[in-house]
């Protein structure tokens, strides 16, 4: 393992690959190798012990291929599985995800802020969550919501769909404005706690029907990472782009070729995040 070696990625499928696109743009002169486990995806559905134990294998699985980090490209993963991987593998630089929840307090253009919290219901009910939102509770007013079906629509390669657009109509009724059918509890921002949610942007926006500001803890994870491989003098040197090599879970090529589409799909730089 040297400053040439390639950096990790793993998600539960390839929402991860919303992640790998701002580590890209941050450090574009690394290797990636990133590994999406689409066939359990999506782990919000699974306990704690069996999210553990899938991190672990595509930790394994990364660690085969020399990676000289890792980062969980999954919210619900680093709730289950990260202070259980950094204690089986102590000298690992191991990077977890947060819903950016801070970041859509403290760069909110009103004094107390209605912000929305979407994320997998595991994310929702966790722990890590529950005392994230309490450290911001008196400044903003929060409101968590699960949004289990954008996973496997993001899967099915459906983030553009008219079925992803109805089911967030009817999710996300009481943040519409009254005269489109909703109950008019309009917010101000939208926290995305889920790696695969970025793609589902537009559906969201189209959803509410109303300007809002997105949130996404991928930069900060980028931003930590990049602090951690510095701290380990790991960066790589060169100053060619680098590489990155995709794997899926799941045989064949659909996976993977739904991960480089993805990768490749233009997006807005949010450096506020």
């Amino acid at each position: 393992m040297n400053s040439n070696s390639p950096i990790g990625v793993f998600d539960s499928g390839v929402g991860g690959i919303s992640v790998l696109r701002i580590l890209r743009h941050d450090m574009p002169n690394e290797n990636y190798i990133f590994f999406g486990d689409s066939i359990h995806a999506p782990y919000g559905d699974q306990p704690e012990a069996r999210i553990r134990e899938m991190s672990d294998a595509n930790v394994e699985f990364l660690l085969a291929h020399g990676c000289k980090a890792i980062v969980i490209a999954c919210n619900t993963a680093t709730s289950a599985a990260a202070d259980w991987l950094r204690a089986k593998y102590p000298e690992l630089i191991i990077i977890g995800m947060e819903p950016a929840v801070k970041s859509a307090v403290d760069h909110a253009e009103t004094k107390h802020p209605r912000v929305l919290v979407l994320a997998t219901a595991s994310t929702i009910h966790g722990e890590r969550l529950h005392h994230l939102i309490g450290r911001f509770s008196d400044a903003a007013e929060i409101h968590p919501v699960a949004a289990p079906g954008i996973v496997p629509l993001v899967e099915a390669g459906k983030e553009n769909s008219d079925e992803l657009l109805r089911y967030l109509q009817d999710l996300l009724r009481p943040f519409r404005k009254k005269e489109d059918g909703g109950d008019g509890l309009l917010v101000d921002s939208v926290v995305l706690g889920c790696t695969h949610f970025p793609f589902a942007m537009d559906a969201i926006r189209n959803a509410l029907g109303y300007d809002f500001t997105f949130y996404d803890g991928a930069y900060g994870t980028a931003r930590e990472t990049k602090r951690r491989l510095q701290e380990a003098h790991l960066v790589n040197a060169s100053d060619a782009a680098g590489t990155i090599t995709l794997y899926s879970s799941v045989p064949g090529q659909e996976a993977v070729a739904l991960q480089q589409k993805l990768l490749d799909l233009p997006f807005t730089y949010a450096p506020e995040n």
